[in-house]
């Protein structure tokens, strides 16, 4: 753990952090919130479901941890904007950004409604760009900040019946990268940590549920647990990715990008069935 002796030692580093959570309210995020209370860091939690927000702001501080819930639709420029100042209020600095908050789209794609399309883009990825443009020039200005986000297996490569999800978790992806060539010399690092189907909290379970079918093995999976475990690696270290699946998928991928052809005969052989199920799946 050399990177968290460093990250200690770092006078920059403040000896708690401050960490905005979005789509803190179910799921990963909640995990991802939970593991980090533990940490005792002091945190910003972002969703839509007030109910769901106001219950685990509670559960929180009951436990120790010092945090407010922000009622908070990413989707919203408005309402990003308004996080952010929520945030500096309270807390007076951000240093640790989780872009966590995401919808799943998977569809038959010439029969999905427009306003499906745009939904999903500017949840899954126009909202994590804009947050993260207003947040980047208050980590400027600490000399430290850690900007996660969480994209998806399917961002390394587009899975059928899922063009739209895909696209927007491999924007994620570049995103991440450009942000982190621009940023690191000023002390900010850029993560993107990509999960394969995470059975216990990720936005697979309700395409499992309706298909019935678990997914196939050579698709890989994961844990929710996993990948907030993962999260909370990328905050101490700051590495640019992070691939979270077993099997794993990284091998795969490489093999893809060197015979494009054959690789992508191969994923679609394993995946299009189970796709094709979840984008005719019942409503």
């Amino acid at each position: 753990m050399r990177e968290a002796v460093v990250m200690a030692n770092s006078p920059s580093v403040p000896e708690k952090l401050t960490v905005i959570v979005t789509g803190a309210s179910a799921g990963i995020g909640r995990l991802i919130c939970l593991r980090l209370a533990k940490k005792n860091y002091r945190l910003v939690l972002a969703a839509r479901s007030v109910d769901k927000l106001t219950h685990l702001q509670a559960e929180l501080t009951e436990s120790g941890c010092e945090c407010i819930a922000v009622p908070t639709d990413v989707a919203d420029p408005n309402a990003l904007e308004a996080l952010v100042k929520v945030a500096m209020d309270r807390f007076g600095r951000i240093d640790v950004l989780i872009n966590n908050a995401g919808i799943e789209c998977f569809a038959v794609f010439d029969q999905l409604p427009l306003d499906q399309i745009l939904q999903t883009i500017e949840t899954n990825l126009t909202g994590a760009i804009i947050l993260t443009r207003h947040v980047v020039p208050i980590m400027r200005i600490q000399g430290f900040g850690r900007i996660i986000n969480m994209a998806s297996a399917a961002g390394k490569h587009g899975p059928a019946f899922g063009a739209v999800y895909g696209a927007t978790k491999a924007g994620l992806i570049a995103f991440t990268q450009g942000l982190r060539g621009e940023l690191l010399r000023v002390g900010i690092t850029a993560t993107v940590i990509c999960p394969g189907f995470a059975t216990d909290g990720g936005v697979y379970d309700e395409i499992i549920k309706a298909t019935g079918r678990k997914t196939p093995f050579f698709m890989g999976a994961t844990t929710a647990q996993r990948v907030a475990a993962a999260v909370e690696k990328a905050i101490l270290t700051g590495p640019p990715e992070m691939i979270i699946c077993f099997p794993a998928l990284r091998p795969i991928f490489l093999f893809r990008d060197i015979f494009p052809r054959l690789g992508e005969k191969i994923i679609l052989a394993v995946t299009f069935k189970f796709f094709r199920r979840a984008a005719t799946k019942k409503k």
